[in-house]
């Protein structure tokens, strides 16, 4: 019986030893897990020249789809396809047999009816008609001349006619066709000048000024074109937030709708603290970086501006001085030890990029 609890003594006293021995291993370990090494950014602001390059299209000056405004049958139609025509010119004709003959017929009525006028007024004159039958052939005059007027205008709407100089679309109809008011007959662009409608986020809209110049690309050559911004949406792009600019180039033969690269420089005279995009760490409500102090990890909350290619500006949350984790981010914990092996400006950091990439 002794024997047996000996034994067992020994066991569990066995047992605390090679667990007090783990626990001990385990101790010395934790305190001999090296620092991360890390490459670090000392923070300065350095003037920043953003350029923003932004999709834009291209829009004539002038455009119109011409569609007849009366209803009936053409019996007229000139559209030379693609040729330039000059303001004025006649395009189409519908029937207006009636409509003249209407006309006519209210011209004829309408001078009886001044020459009886013309008798009632000398008649006035001596006595020899009262006033209200002088004033009714009078009325009846006047009666005739807006009757006029107005067939003349229904007339009037029976041609059309180049609203202003520009080259004629494809003809969508042909002479004896039925047509109406929803008809396409073709379309009428003025290409001497085109615009370049384009957006941009809100946060440029300060950027921006109405006899601006902005650089634009549209051949495959990458020709550079300077436009001139004429006006700006004043309303923001509820779903998108972007602000919608136009600029005007002139002589340019760009088709209108095809596709045009803008590039707007903005902050050209601005300093801002850059830094390396992948030293951001973003989260859910807020962007953080590591900024080393004495040695130890501390993760600041920063706020973001402008971002670059491969950098980002920083608006709040770090100052000038500050050293900032550029590599080795992700295996820096809060609070732990770091190890700085060098410490790089924005310019080399971004050179060693360029060399990696390069291989």
């Amino acid at each position: 019986m002794n024997k047996q609890v000996l034994r067992n003594f020994g066991i569990i006293l066995s047992g605390f030893f090679l667990f007090a021995c783990s626990q001990k291993t385990d101790t010395s370990k934790q305190k001999t897990t090296p620092p991360v090494v890390v490459d670090a950014l000392i923070a300065s602001a350095k003037p920043v020249s953003n350029t923003l390059e932004v999709n834009g299209t291209v829009v004539a000056n002038e455009y119109v789809e011409l569609h007849p405004e009366a209803s009936g049958r053409l019996t007229y139609l000139y559209v030379p396809e693609g040729k330039l025509i000059k303001k004025g010119t006649l395009i189409a004709k519908i029937n207006n047999a009636d409509l003249q003959a209407q006309v006519d017929k209210s011209k004829v009525a309408l001078d009886l009816a001044q020459k009886t006028e013309q008798r009632d007024k000398q008649l006035l004159a001596v006595n020899g008609l009262n006033q209200s039958d002088y004033d009714a052939a009078l009325n009846i005059v006047n009666g005739f001349k807006a009757d006029i007027e107005y067939n003349q205008a229904l007339l009037d709407k029976t041609f059309l006619k180049a609203p202003f100089d520009g080259y004629i679309g494809l003809r969508q109809v042909s002479v004896g066709a039925y047509v109406t008011p929803t008809t396409l007959i073709a379309t009428l662009l003025q290409l001497d000048k085109i615009k370049i409608d384009f957006t941009i986020p809100e946060d440029y809209s300060s950027t921006v000024k109405v006899g601006g110049l902005v650089d634009v690309v549209m051949d495959e050559n990458g020709t550079t074109r300077k436009a001139k911004i004429i006006a700006i949406e004043p309303q923001v792009n509820l779903s998108t937030r972007n602000l919608t600019v136009r600029a005007i180039l002139e002589n340019s033969s760009a088709n209108p709708g095809s596709f045009a690269k803008v590039i707007l420089h903005s902050g050209l005279n601005k300093s801002a603290i850059m830094i390396p995009t992948n030293a951001l760490i973003p989260d859910d409500k807020n962007n953080q970086v590591v900024v080393v102090k004495d040695g130890i990890a501390n993760f600041t909350n920063v706020t973001t501006g402008i971002r670059l290619s491969n950098n980002v500006e920083i608006t709040a949350g770090i100052k000038p001085g500050d050293t900032i984790v550029i590599t080795g981010v992700l295996f820096a914990r809060p609070k732990a030890p770091l190890q700085v092996r060098n410490v790089r400006t924005l310019d080399e950091f971004a050179a060693i990029n360029n060399n990696e990439a390069a291989k």
